[in-house]
């Protein structure tokens, strides 16, 4: 071997094959700077509906393509599909409506207390939200509500906290999912009995509003309910078994006969109606089922912030109030209310609704029908 070709022990490459790498590495370069494009335009999309906190707005421009991919992105996140092309191709169309409402609403320009933006209802008119979610058969004229108790009257003297919010003191369950049922009463009623439940032993119990789906006959299941009238059964029957043992499915079945009855109330009662000062009493004592008015596109589509818009004209939804507060930014008084629709709603399943309003019955009617389970050892101020 002659050392003094050992510099040439790798032969150089040919003309073409150089001209092939030349263009493979131009090809990959292209790549990438097609996919970080992508990703840009992905991203910028994704800003401009889930969020207008920054206060980057532009007026919106988009085109076809922009929207339908935010709805494909959107079926994604929530895993959704349709059976047949009409189908999604008419949930499209929803989707576009209610995702101009939202651009619309979230312009700085409007100056609202509170956001909104594309959710698991994004597919949904008003009407099928309603007919789905919504409490269908309450009729307030229609039922029989008895003389409030005077537990929670407003006396001279009341020292009450400036704030309140039973999540911190471990007096709150997860926030659950009424899924396709108008069960929301059943909800509302089970999660005072939990906060009721931890308040007065310390131990928080996750209670199972399936029982009552099954065995409250004198409310209608996924077609509505009354808290009072599933407080009531709760009581004869003796108790509500835990949410493991009698888990929750979506709709109304047989009555299981061996639930077992691990949480028990002596009974339920009525805080003063109509009267913001009696009902902040009686929720910094404990959780209360109440009733509100929440027929809007606005509240279906709740992001954030201190809700202040419309509400509809009837009581058509049960959530339950656990707490009270005031922004330390604005001054605004707002109520503290878990929902039933899932962590995707909201502020993580929560609402703060505006208190302290002008209104004989608070806003979205938040005072008019207040009730509360009851255990004769409770005695327990926040």
């Amino acid at each position: 071997e002659n050392p003094s070709n050992c510099c040439l022990s790798y032969p150089l490459a040919p003309l073409f094959s150089l001209y092939e790498l030349i263009m493979g590495l131009c090809r990959a370069l292209m790549i990438i700077f097609l996919s970080l494009t992508i990703l840009a335009i992905a991203f910028a999309l994704e800003e401009s509906i889930i969020t207008y906190v920054d206060h980057k707005w532009e007026e919106p421009s988009r085109s076809i393509e922009e929207i339908r991919w935010l709805f494909e992105d959107w079926l994604i996140r929530h895993d959704k599909s349709y059976d047949e092309v009409t189908e999604k191709e008419h949930r499209f169309e929803v989707f576009k409506e209610n995702l101009r409402f939202i651009e619309e609403h979230n312009h700085p320009k409007n100056n609202h207390s509170y956001i909104v933006d594309l959710n698991y209802f994004a597919d949904l008119t008003m009407t099928e939200f309603k007919s789905i979610y919504l409490n269908a058969r309450l009729d307030i004229n229609g039922h029989s509500v008895p003389p409030s108790s005077d537990e929670y009257m407003v006396r001279q003297g009341d020292m009450l906290p400036k704030s309140v919010d039973w999540r911190d003191k471990g007096a709150v369950s997860p926030v659950k999912h009424q899924g396709h049922c108008g069960s929301c009463w059943a909800f509302s009623t089970v999660a005072a009995i939990e906060g009721l439940h931890q308040i007065t032993t310390g131990r928080m119990l996750t209670l199972s509003e399936q029982q009552l789906l099954d065995c409250n006959k004198k409310n209608w299941g996924c077609d509505g309910g009354w808290p009072d009238i599933a407080f009531a059964y709760i009581k004869k029957n003796g108790g509500l078994d835990t949410k493991e043992h009698y888990p929750y499915r979506e709709t109304k079945g047989t009555c299981k006969r061996d639930a077992v009855n691990v949480v028990s109330i002596d009974g339920y009662n009525f805080a003063p109606r109509y009267n913001e000062i009696a009902l902040k009493k009686a929720v910094a004592s404990q959780p209360i089922s109440i009733i509100i008015r929440s027929n809007s596109r606005a509240f279906q589509f709740y992001k954030s912030g201190i809700y202040n818009g419309p509400c509809g004209m009837d009581l058509d939804h049960a959530v339950t109030l656990v707490g009270y507060g005031t922004d330390p930014h604005n001054g605004k008084d707002y109520w503290i209310v878990k929902n039933s629709w899932g962590r995707g709603w909201g502020e993580e399943g929560f609402v703060k609704i505006k208190r302290n309003v002008n209104t004989y019955d608070g806003k979205c009617g938040i005072t008019a029908y207040p009730t509360y389970p009851v255990k004769k050892k409770c005695s327990f101020l926040y």
